[in-house]
């Protein structure tokens, strides 16, 4: 962990030495990768955006690193997902607050609109970016702290917001349609942990994670005989592994079933809390819902076209 002396006195070097330059293009930290490609989205050309967290790491574990800490403490802008996503990193946001401009986009979100978090019951499950529509409100969050830095493109963060927004529309759309097109007593979506219960709400799935919300949470073989025995019992032929999480629960739960004579594949790889490689369709927000609506209606058998809403993912990979 880094020493909280040593943190604050870097800020306040680095907040003397920055003072009264002009920031353009918007110099803008986001942990995760969903909130920087949004960043990107809204912003193009007048945003220079780091993203903290690349393909396959986990968020509720990331803790901060010293070249972290330079890249906040120069940047315009520090945006964050909250609702206990960054669990590890909450009370260094905090003090960070004090002196920079820093913001936790998914704190807006109405909590009329949020689920709660099975494992700590005074918090949100995080996992909003699971539904487009609450995706929206973050983009909304994300405009109003550009616009504050650069009151002069407000006009443009509006209309590229604007124009996302239209995009997250049309991917709700089509995931309503592809998924619609899975047997309803095969909507059951089987992942290595709960990051997925916003999905399940928005589109009619039964959502069961071996692990709890977080990742921290051990996986007790009691409960994997637990689900071993409903996924034999209800005969449910697949379930998916995460990019970001270990596999070892799944690979468990699938020898369990074929002890009992079942067989069960796995029905492919999901994004959960993190998208696919940078400079690929996946490694943005909307090829990762895509390629995750896209996989969950095929392998379970619903209708989708093999390269997703746009035609372009990835080709689709075997997982044995």
């Amino acid at each position: 962990m880094v020493n909280r002396r040593v943190f604050l006195a870097s800020v306040g070097a680095f907040a003397l030495a920055g003072k009264g330059m002009a920031a353009a293009p918007v110099n803008v930290v986001a942990t995760t990768g969903m909130i920087a490609d949004t960043v990107r989205q809204i912003g193009g050309d007048l945003v220079d955006v780091h993203g903290l967290m690349g393909p396959g790491v986990d968020p509720h574990s990331y803790r901060v690193t010293r070249s972290d800490i330079v890249a906040m403490v120069r940047a315009d802008l520090t945006l964050w997902h909250g609702l206990y996503l960054e669990a590890q990193l909450e009370e260094f946001f905090h003090d960070l607050d004090r002196k920079r401009a820093v913001a936790a986009v998914a704190e807006g979100i109405p909590h009329n609109l949020l689920l709660q978090n099975a494992q700590h019951a005074d918090k949100f499950d995080p996992h909003v970016w699971m539904d487009p529509g609450l995706w929206s409100y973050v983009v909304d969050a994300i405009v109003a702290q550009l616009q504050q830095l650069r009151p002069d493109a407000a006009p443009v963060f509006a209309a590229n917001a604007a124009a996302f927004k239209q995009r997250l529309t049309e991917l709700d759309s089509y995931a309503r349609t592809v998924l619609g097109s899975v047997p309803e007593q095969a909507r059951v979506l089987m992942t290595a942990h709960d990051a997925f219960n916003y999905f399940g709400r928005a589109y009619g799935f039964e959502v069961m994670g071996i692990q709890g919300i977080s990742t921290q949470s051990e996986a007790g073989l009691r409960r994997i005989a637990q689900m071993v025995d409903m996924m034999a019992d209800r005969d449910i032929r697949a379930v998916f592994i995460e990019s970001s999480v270990s596999d070892r629960n799944i690979r468990a739960l699938i020898e369990g079933v074929a002890a009992k004579g079942k067989t069960v594949r796995i029905g492919g790889e999901l994004y959960s809390d993190a998208m696919g490689l940078p400079g690929t369709y996946e490694g943005t927000y909307i090829g990762m819902i895509d390629h995750n609506v896209t996989t969950i209606s095929r392998a379970l058998g619903g209708t989708a076209p093999e390269r997703g809403m746009s035609g372009l993912l990835s080709a689709p990979q075997e997982h044995s």
